[in-house]
């Protein structure tokens, strides 16, 4: 209560918290072949890395057991996502390059 007898004026409250909800953040991944051609795609970091594959071989016209997908000479999994693989700091803006190869039987 104040002195003059009316209760207290509440304090301030503190300034309205905006909603913290995670945004969806995207990456770019781009898979390059050995010719050197390359293909972009936007997904969430969520997003397994099968989605990548398999567009990236309709785009092309091939199957995905012809082809072998790497990130920095590790062979990737198709059910592996940017977040579990990529090493990613919050705010990274980067583009993920994914290297791609055809499968290779045999040979000296």
């Amino acid at each position: 209560m104040s002195d003059n007898g009316s209760p207290a004026p509440e304090s301030p409250a503190a300034a309205p918290v905006e909603d913290q909800k995670p945004k969806t953040q995207h990456i770019e991944v781009k898979a390059k072949d050995q010719n050197g051609s390359e293909v972009t795609f936007k997904i969430k970091r969520t997003t397994p890395l099968e989605k990548v594959m398999d567009a990236y071989c309709k785009n092309k016209g091939l199957t995905r057991d012809t082809l072998r997908f790497y990130w920095e000479g590790k062979r990737l999994n198709p059910k592996d996502t940017p977040e579990s693989t990529f090493e990613m700091e919050d705010g990274d803006d980067d583009v993920y390059q994914i290297d791609v190869m055809m499968e290779q039987l045999g040979g000296y």
